[in-house]
């Protein structure tokens, strides 16, 4: 949905605007006014993917959590190996 509108350019209040239309949950210029200023702090008119997605699931939600987390592993920026570390003998090592 949200590169549907946008590729490079984030979208701005009109264009969140008919997005959030599209989702079938219309909002009032006031009301996308204030979405955005909780999302942003108040500092941008526009918002990023990752704002639409804190916006759209909250800030403290598990499956907010768990979207990032596989974004970050589709974009191969996962900063922590997985699992306990090989096993290593006297000949493997320098």
């Amino acid at each position: 949905m949200f590169k549907e509108f946008s590729l490079f350019v984030f979208p701005d209040m009109m264009g969140l605007k008919r997005m959030m239309e599209k989702l079938g949950v219309p909002k009032t210029h006031l009301e996308m006014k204030k979405m955005i200023s909780e999302v942003t702090g108040g500092c941008s008119d526009t918002i990023n993917y990752r704002d639409f997605v804190k916006m759209m699931l909250g800030k403290r939600s598990a499956v907010l959590k768990l979207v990032m987390m596989f974004e970050d592993k589709a974009n191969g920026t996962s900063c922590k190996p997985g699992g306990p570390p090989p096993k290593r003998d006297i000949t493997s090592l320098p």
